[in-house]
């Protein structure tokens, strides 16, 4: 699963990254393995998702999103 395909409200652990160049910029911003996400809003057309982590509220493209391997917690 990836975290474009979260719902809204919905929580999830970041597991992997399938793109390098996007792994490198998210991580600067704090999204590193392991870390909870939680996706709190999605544009009427679905680009782009805001997710909390931590205390940050991060704005991502789709595309960023779909990079980013996940794992839901129920």
């Amino acid at each position: 699963m990836t975290l474009d395909q979260l719902a809204i409200g919905d929580r999830a652990l970041i597991k992997s990254y399938s793109e390098e160049d996007v792994a490198l910029k998210l991580m600067e911003l704090g999204m590193i393995p392991n870390e909870l996400v939680t996706m709190i809003r999605k544009a009427p057309a679905g680009d782009p998702v805001a997710i909390k982590i931590g205390n940050s509220v991060l704005a991502l493209r789709v595309d960023e999103a779909s990079a980013v391997g996940i794992e839901k917690i129920q």
